[in-house]
């Protein structure tokens, strides 16, 4: 039995998909299946449950293995992190799990800086919502987590990343777009668009007009920045928003953002990695690399008022 395949076990339960698992150990999704049915014919044993439809499921035995495959493919990979640490050696793959708004918005620009610096290094990022970020981090399934108003969590340490300013956004012809700053008090008036419930963005959104008393009126609700712009886009309602993740459509005036009324609203970023985990010297430079001064020149408030997605 080979390590290979405990990994390709491994990443195709993480991942319950067999092109992602192809994908990460740089094979065909038909080699995949080989190295399924030739684990399963070493053990004599089913290990996946092969029922209706696409959901991949595990049968008591294949549980088991996919227990023991994660732990000796972590006991190898500390092996190779204690090893390039001892060698300095910078190279090989990340794996970087976050939150929607961060990787597609935010990350860019220090990822391109740091593949510039490290080219030997990939970096492969997975959008998460919030809960699965911290599924990834606790199962090491991923080097790095990302998320915004980081929980406390056993087991996990978070360090500062970035602070996202929060703007109040609406249709260029709203009767609000011209206004120079808004108060929460005339949003509360608004149709709100907004993230459900459950994303700790709308938990620190409501905890703002909470504050104050106020309460929104919510005429939409996504799980994702992207249908949230298009809905405002349209006139729906108004939303508020991390500045930047409407650069593209105040440039193109697609929508309006107008600054709000008192001290600016703030939603801390940080960086999520497994307590006590060995980190490879090229995960331990990404994370130096990502808290290192900021790559749009703009300084993040010393005293923010917190909010996260």
């Amino acid at each position: 039995m080979q390590l290979e395949t405990l990994k390709v076990f491994r990443d195709l339960v993480d991942s319950r998909s067999f092109s992602k698992a192809a994908q990460s150990n740089s094979i065909s999704q038909s080699a995949v299946s080989q190295q399924i049915r030739g684990l399963e014919e070493r053990f004599r044993l089913p290990l996946l449950e092969r029922g209706a439809g696409r959901r991949i499921g595990l049968t008591p035995e294949g549980a088991l293995v996919y227990q023991a495959a994660k732990e000796i493919v972590a006991l190898y990979q500390a092996l190779q992190n204690r090893i390039a640490e001892v060698r300095n050696t910078i190279a090989g793959t990340i794996r970087v799990s976050t939150i929607y708004s961060v990787g597609l918005y935010e990350l860019p620009p220090y990822l391109k800086k740091f593949l510039r610096e490290y080219p030997e290094v990939n970096v492969r990022v997975e959008y998460r919502h919030s809960r699965q970020v911290y599924e990834d981090v606790a199962d090491g399934t991923c080097d790095v987590g990302i998320v915004a108003f980081p929980a406390v969590r056993k087991g996990m340490k978070a360090v500062s990343f970035r602070k996202d300013r929060l703007i109040f956004i609406c249709h260029p012809q709203h009767l609000l777009a011209k206004r120079k700053e808004v108060g929460l008090e005339e949003v509360a008036r608004q149709g709100f668009v907004g993230f459900t419930s459950d994303m700790p963005t709308r938990k620190g959104i409501d905890q703002l007009f909470r504050d104050r008393k106020l309460e929104i009126r919510p005429v939409m609700e996504f799980d994702n920045i992207e249908t949230v712009k298009r809905a405002v886009e349209i006139d729906i309602g108004v939303s508020i928003v991390p500045a930047a993740t409407v650069a593209q459509e105040l440039l193109n005036g697609s929508l309006a953002a107008v600054e709000i009324t008192g001290e600016p609203c703030y939603r801390p970023i940080a960086l999520l990695c497994k307590a006590g985990r060995v980190l490879s010297p090229a995960v331990k430079r990404f994370l130096e690399a990502l808290q290192e001064e900021r790559t749009d020149g703009v300084a993040d408030a010393d005293t923010p008022q917190a909010v996260g997605e």
